[in-house]
């Protein structure tokens, strides 16, 4: 089975309710959620939560809002990585947001109190609406196809996912010079594709 169709497989079956197929998404996607999250939370002082902290809870909320059918137009692996990209940026934008009005003083303690911890539930509750996640998995697409080189779209895939230039550079065969130029040919042509909006 191809790695489209074994992950187009998959979604059909979470979205089934089989936990199989959890386990298989978690396996493939849960590290590339971790990486996201900790560039995300780059300026954050880690006192309240992690970056592991905040993959879990995107990756959580995904299965459980495509268990309840959620996403009825997510089929493959781009829409997916396009939610789940969605999903953990939100979450890890909010536990920021928060961090900084504690850190301003929104959650001062008083004297003999004990600091009540976060409610990491009420941080990452919020989920994107089923037609926000289409519009940007449909951007996603758009933003792919407009590179016209499946070369291109690859490393621009790879990228999103998290891989660095020396890994995608050794999936190619290249040099890690080589997939430099490719990527700011790849901003070249989204930023005259911005420009031009």
């Amino acid at each position: 089975m191809s790695s489209e169709g074994s992950v187009t497989h998959w979604l059909r079956q979470l979205q089934a309710g089989d936990s199989d197929a959890v386990q298989q998404l978690w396996e493939r996607y849960f590290p590339r959620l971790v990486g996201l999250a900790r560039i995300k939370l780059r300026d954050n002082p880690r006192q309240t939560a992690d970056e592991e902290d905040v993959a879990l809870s995107a990756f959580a909320s995904f299965c459980l809002n495509a268990e309840r059918g959620r996403f009825p137009q997510l089929h493959d692996r781009d829409g997916l990585w396009a939610l789940l990209v969605v999903i953990t940026a939100r979450k890890a934008g909010r536990l920021l947001r928060d961090s900084r009005r504690k850190k301003r003083g929104g959650g001062v303690e008083t004297v003999g109190e004990s600091a009540p911890g976060p409610d990491l539930e009420q941080i990452f509750s919020r989920e994107p609406t089923p037609e926000f996640a289409a519009q940007v998995a449909e951007e996603y697409r758009r933003l792919l196809h407009l590179l016209d080189d499946r070369e291109l779209e690859a490393v621009a895939v790879w990228r999103m996912e998290g891989f660095t230039t020396e890994e995608i550079a050794a999936k190619l065969g290249y040099a890690p010079r080589s997939v430099k130029r490719k990527m700011q040919m790849i901003r070249g042509l989204w930023e005259k594709e911005i420009d031009r909006a």
